[in-house]
């Protein structure tokens, strides 16, 4: 007697037909526990109409490139960088104080503060500026004091009046030294003796991190093959689920590296500073040695005080702006509006703005005195899974990154080096380059290298960013 199903089992054959034995039905009142929505019911003779290829609704999801466009990446075998950055070639002093002298002669009074001392010489001409008002006074050093807790020098002034008389402030001045000014005949000894100047470089450093991921799967899901047709960022194709999360896993460790240099912090909690001390990251850097515009609207006036103060910094005459979509938005319509009168009418725009071909409302790149800037979209600033969820008061939307190289004394070489103003530094050795390391563990994928069912990828590096002449950068906060 054969054996007759019961209503719901499944009945195979020996050749694919359309048997109402055979086929799942897709039903629309769900499934009870345990069960997937749309499949409790197997009555059902014909399949759904199924779409094989996955829908990418969020397009390219990968953020990394930026450090790619801008940097480079170099091996180390130490634990920390270090660098010097050299200082201002001339002689300057801020926040100085003035009070009058004997006769018409004044007094200048210098900070006391770590790392300064006075090296300004008798007969040294200077000019002493006052930025609350704009005065300014020339005049000739008649006495200075050298190494004292309030180092101080006295100055003559030119016009045979004191500093008091021509209307300068009596603190929050600014002196420089412009040359000398001696009398024939004269030496450079006694009370006449030069003081010499020996260059004072600032030290930095950073240290790399440790960045892993590791993806686990079964050996029994390895070989589940599956009805969705899987594909990723980097080219990943198939039927086997496990390869897209392998593929997503490493895609997401790799945008990990570059995001860990943006965002990274060095870590000031004691009970941990040791095993995990972080590291210094591209956005730490700028707010700590950098220039940060807070409240920044693109307008010309804004933009002129930021290359007024690019002027007093290095002057790199070209420079990199990544910005987010608002921003991005803003410098466009500020560089059309300073080009809507040009030539008689609309001055940007592609084919000789004509009016039956495309107009182009934005710009990639523009020059400003002697500054040329070129423009880009950072899509790690728009990712709404990153910083693209937030704008508004102190969010950050764009960095300007200096373009080309700078030239840095390294302390292991022991010479002067060019480098780029932005690049990595990862741990690597002739016996391991820890740059970007993948390796397989388990007993499923070819590794077999224990007794474990399962296949185990790990991803690891070790890594800093390396943020040189941080003075040039200028990081663009929300209003």
């Amino acid at each position: 007697m054969a054996l007759t199903p019961q209503f719901g089992s499944l009945v195979p054959t020996q050749v694919p037909q359309l048997l109402s034995t055979n086929y799942l039905q897709w039903d629309n009142n769900g499934g009870g526990a345990g069960v997937p929505e749309n499949f409790a019911d197997f009555a059902q003779q014909y399949l759904p109409e199924i779409y094989e290829a996955e829908v990418e609704r969020y397009g390219n999801r990968t953020l990394s490139g930026f450090l790619k466009m801008v940097g480079a990446e170099m091996p180390m075998t130490s634990d920390q960088v270090i660098w010097s950055e050299q200082n201002r070639l001339h002689i300057s002093y801020d926040g100085v104080s003035q009070a009058n002298g004997s006769g018409t002669t004044s007094v200048i009074t210098i900070p006391v503060a770590d790392g300064v001392s006075n090296v300004i010489s008798v007969n040294d001409t200077v000019v002493v500026l006052d930025p609350s008002n704009g005065l300014e006074a020339k005049g000739i050093v008649t006495a200075s004091t050298i190494g004292a807790a309030a180092p101080a020098f006295t100055i003559q002034p030119f016009t045979g009046t004191s500093l008091t008389t021509q209307g300068l402030s009596l603190t929050g001045l600014k002196v420089f030294v412009y040359g000398s000014d001696y009398a024939k005949g004269s030496d450079v000894t006694g009370a006449n003796a030069r003081t010499s100047i020996n260059p004072v470089l600032t030290q930095y450093h950073n240290s790399p991190i440790i960045i892993r991921d590791q993806y686990v799967v079964s050996g029994s899901d390895t070989a589940q093959i599956g009805w969705v047709n899987v594909a990723t960022e980097d080219g990943t194709d198939g039927y086997l689920w496990y390869l897209k999360a392998e593929s997503e896993t490493r895609l997401r460790f790799e945008d990990y590296l570059e995001m860990a240099m943006v965002e990274g912090e060095l870590n000031e909690v004691a009970a941990t500073k040791f095993s995990n001390p972080g590291t210094q990251g591209l956005f730490a850097a700028i707010q700590e040695r950098g220039n940060v515009q807070t409240a920044f609207t693109p307008n010309l006036t804004e933009f002129d005080a930021i290359l007024k103060n690019l002027d007093t910094q290095g002057a790199i005459e070209e420079n990199m702006l990544f910005l987010n979509r608002e921003t991005a938005l803003g410098f466009d319509d500020m560089l059309a509006t300073l080009s809507s009168g040009a030539e008689g009418g609309t001055a940007y725009g592609l084919f000789e703005n004509s009016a039956e071909m495309a107009l182009n409302l934005g710009f990639s790149g523009f020059r400003r005195g002697s500054y040329d800037f070129y423009k880009t979209d950072w899509k790690y600033l728009n990712d709404a899974s990153t910083r693209g969820a937030i704008n508004g008061t102190n969010s950050i939307e764009g960095v300007l990154v200096p373009a080309g190289t700078s030239t840095v004394y390294d302390q292991v070489l022991g010479t002067n080096i060019r480098r780029p103003f932005l690049h990595v530094r990862y741990r690597a050795s002739q016996t391991d380059d820890r740059r970007m390391k993948s390796w397989l563990t388990g007993s499923v994928g070819g590794a077999s290298t224990s007794t474990l069912d399962a296949m185990e990828v790990n991803f690891l590096s070790e890594r800093c960013l390396i943020t040189q002449a941080a003075n040039n950068f200028v990081l663009f906060k929300g209003a």
